[in-house]
């Protein structure tokens, strides 16, 4: 049949048009025809842990049996492993994430072991026990913590290059070029169902404090300018980037404190603020106080948004997970809610794959710390140091004065008498009558502080004992004493009260902080205010740490790159004998208008 080009072309048209209009009602939004289309939504979950130093198993190297406390909380991230297990299978293994935020490779003998004793750094070293475990649990990244310094830049490098995941540190800067010493986030995406992934990066910041702590490792190196400064930097490029979410891994608190005064221009504790002043920042992961902050929310200034903070517990006791829900809108991901919460270590049982992994390690470890290295005369024990003159504490500050007299001899400052400064850093340490080990004599001091010698006059020690003395909750005289709400006043932590040794005086509870240290005496006789003195202090307090008054600008007249703990185990193996009748006298106690708080004994 003859095509009728007529009939053809009208036809055409009537398609063509129909077609159009097809199209054209494609274009207008469901909604607009009446039908709502669900809107798309993707949820994940980014796991968190923080101060593990150095615990990977349930284990306790200073008491050579697994962990307890008060509370009966578990440790170590054989038990993170479980829990992250755990929430991998519920929520699915490409929706999650796990970064740390820091103070990782310094804390147990384990970590000790592997920095000191078959250091990581040596040839054909081993591969470091944290770095061991991390990489088989699984971790994304990490942000750098003060402690990761305590043993130089070489063993943080060496340890670095043995994780499979980034250490961040924005914060952390070459010195000479002022650029970043390590890389200053991570970023990665997460596939969705609907075809458009979601670009998550982890900004790592740390804490200034490093450049006081660890003056003799990074000065020089590194400096560390203040969070707040640094997130504002990094933050709207990770934005720029195309981070449709921002997380921080911040080694620092959120109390908005210091506890070294001035000596550093930022603020130790910052977290909170750089939530408050810093826009675009969606969760931080909270580090280094060691408390539990299950959620926290902090209202931005900028833009009102609500900015949500967690803080797990210490030690790999808590894992915080931050659920994030998000929506596309406008063409983008929109975070539409962020919560918080932290999993209980207690609740999981070890995972079996990296107590098997760990496992030489560990028993190498368990090993070398139960070496006896002497004897005892008589048991000593830090129960109750935080509130009476004990023997446990005056054997440290004996052995620091007996290093520094020894140190100083033949110098000019030989004729100076020499005092010294200790804490009880663990109220469950305990040396016994008889043979002494290693662990032992190591869990009198649990930091990796290493001792200098600083000349202060007798004025200046006053204040400084004045200062250490606001330890104590105001308590008036008459009544009894409770020795569990006594101390630790205004949070003070044990290791921020001082006494010194080779003073005697009194601390009068009754009176208001500043004015409590009663009959201040040196050999026998008032203390001369002008007469100087050399004051063994270990490095942290030396350089502001506690934010004591003028030990910082205190001259130095010799300095010790050996741990101080090293120091005492070497005392003991050299002496053979701890004879507490030597250095065990009262030489301060705490009284109420006179009265003394607690029998002696």
């Amino acid at each position: 049949m003859p095509l009728n080009r007529r009939k053809f072309l009208g036809r055409t048209a009537a398609t063509s048009a129909g077609a159009a209009l097809a199209a054209a009602a494609a274009t207008v939004p469901a909604e607009a025809r009446g039908q709502e289309r669900p809107p798309r939504r993707y949820a994940f979950t980014v796991m968190g842990t923080t101060d593990l130093h150095g615990n990977v198993l349930n284990w306790d190297y200073f008491t050579d049996a697994e962990f307890d406390d008060s509370a009966h909380n578990d440790v170590g991230l054989a038990k993170i492993s479980t829990l992250v297990d755990q929430v991998r299978k519920e929520k699915g293994r490409r929706n999650t994430l796990l970064i740390d935020a820091g103070d990782t490779i310094q804390g147990t003998q384990l970590s000790y072991y592997y920095a000191r004793v078959d250091p990581i750094t040596g040839a054909n070293g081993p591969v470091h026990p944290m770095a061991q475990a991390m990489n088989a649990i699984g971790y994304d990244a990490a942000a750098l913590g003060n402690h990761e310094f305590n043993y130089g830049i070489p063993v943080l490098r060496k340890f670095e290059e043995q994780c499979d995941f980034p250490l961040l540190g924005a914060n952390a800067l070459d010195a000479k070029t002022l650029r970043p010493a390590f890389p200053p986030y991570w970023m990665t995406r997460l596939r969705t169902p609907f075809g458009r992934d979601v670009k998550v990066a982890v900004l790592g910041l740390t804490n200034p404090g490093i450049a006081i702590w660890d003056k003799v490792n990074v000065q020089g190196k590194m400096t560390f300018p203040g969070l707040e400064e640094q997130a504002a930097k990094w933050v709207p490029r990770l934005r720029s980037m195309g981070a449709d979410v921002v997380i921080v891994s911040a080694h620092s608190g959120t109390s908005g404190t210091s506890s070294y005064g001035d000596q550093v221009p930022h603020v130790e504790n910052a977290a909170a603020l750089v939530a408050e002043q810093v826009a675009g920042i969606d969760a931080i992961l909270v580090g280094h106080a060691h408390l539990e902050i299950p959620e926290s929310r902090v209202v931005n200034k900028e833009t009102g948004r609500e900015v949500v903070l967690s803080e797990p517990l210490k030690w790999g006791q808590r894992l915080t997970l931050f659920d994030f829900e998000l929506e596309w809108e406008r063409g983008r991901w929109q975070v539409a809610s962020v919560s918080a919460k932290v999993l209980n270590s207690s609740t999981a049982e070890e995972d079996p794959r990296i107590v098997r992994l760990l496992g030489d390690e560990h028993e190498k470890v368990v090993g070398y710390v139960n070496q006896v290295i002497g004897t005892c005369s008589e048991a000593m024990a830090a129960t109750e140091a935080p509130y009476k003159d004990a023997p446990i504490v005056d054997f440290i500050n004996h052995v620091q004065s007996e290093t520094v007299k020894a140190a100083l001899a033949g110098t000019e400052y030989a004729a100076l008498p020499v005092l010294s400064q200790a804490s009880c850093f663990s109220r469950t340490a305990a040396i016994p009558a008889g043979e002494v080990t290693i662990r032992q004599v190591a869990g009198l001091y649990p930091f990796e502080n290493t001792l200098e010698a600083r000349v202060l006059t007798g004025a200046q020690l006053k204040d400084y004992l004045e200062f250490s003395a606001r330890y104590y909750v105001q308590t008036p005289a008459g009544g009894d004493v409770d020795p569990a709400k006594l101390t630790n006043a205004s949070g003070t932590p044990d290791y921020n009260y001082d006494a010194v040794g080779g003073l005697t005086y009194e601390i009068d509870i009754a009176k208001a902080p500043g004015s409590r240290i009663v009959g201040l005496s040196f050999d026998g006789k008032p203390i001369d205010e002008k007469a100087q003195f050399v004051l063994a202090v270990n490095n942290y307090r030396a350089s502001g740490g506690g934010n004591f008054p003028h030990v910082a600008t205190a001259k130095q007249v010799w300095a010790n790159s050996e741990e101080i703990r090293n120091t005492i185990i070497a005392w003991v193996q050299a002496k053979g004998t701890i004879d507490v009748s030597r250095f065990g006298t009262v030489d301060w106690k705490l009284t109420r208008d006179g009265a003394p708080v607690f029998q002696l004994s």
